[in-house]
């Protein structure tokens, strides 16, 4: 029985986001695989990854996921971690690449010649550091987590989705965007929970508690 697959399709080290899952859900069996069997066999998908989306698509496609991913957004308690959100839109700048297409939206970069803070100071592309949510809508994987918690980012992109009732969740920099969203069995987040301490690891042992329900 595997509780929890994350997937692997040779984007970023996932071993961070096994480690923080096995943290809390030492009882649990999570194996981080790039079999399609694997992930359908799964109760629970983490879909995670670094880099470009292009490159991100391809190697979906090259590993024969594309359809195994697809089908666990549709059927079962599933979490997207930083391009694993991106990946789920229709299309990216990045690239100009078509994305899954589960939800409808896009995802934009950052206007780096428009990013300035309070003081007039130029803010850098990437977004990266600390910087709090705002819970828009409350959801399961909240639970115990303070409106407005710090968590970690890297990312140059952000998602516009095309339903704004998908927003479960905001940060500034220095305009509102999209941090989460959620839909059905459907949890996804800009921010790495694998990096982001406490609250991070609360929110990941709310993911292995929740039942898929919204």
């Amino acid at each position: 029985m595997i509780d929890i697959a994350v997937v692997d399709y040779g984007m970023g080290n996932l071993r961070s986001v096994s480690k923080a899952l096995e943290h809390v859900a030492p009882h649990q069996n999570v194996v981080v695989t790039s079999d399609p069997k694997q992930i359908a066999a799964a109760a629970r998908v983490v879909f995670p990854g670094q880099g470009a989306m292009p490159d991100c698509m391809r190697e979906l496609d090259a590993r024969g996921l594309r359809d195994a991913v697809i089908t666990a957004a549709a059927e079962k308690p599933f979490l997207g971690i930083c391009i694993g959100l991106q990946l789920l839109f229709e299309h990216s700048e990045e690239g100009n690449a078509a994305g899954l297409g589960i939800l409808k939206g896009q995802v934009r970069r950052f206007a780096a010649a428009q990013m300035h803070d309070a003081e007039g100071g130029k803010l850098k592309v990437p977004h990266m550091g600390w910087n709090q949510v705002y819970q828009r809508q409350a959801h399961p994987l909240w639970h115990g987590i303070e409106n407005g918690e710090r968590f970690y980012y890297v990312h140059s992109y952000y998602v516009v989705p095309d339903d704004r009732g998908l927003d479960v969740g905001y940060s500034e920099y220095p305009q509102q965007f999209t941090s989460c969203i959620a839909r059905g069995n459907v949890f996804a987040a800009q921010f790495h929970p694998e990096k982001s301490q406490h609250s991070g690891l609360q929110l990941l042992s709310n993911f292995v508690q929740w039942d898929g329900v919204f």
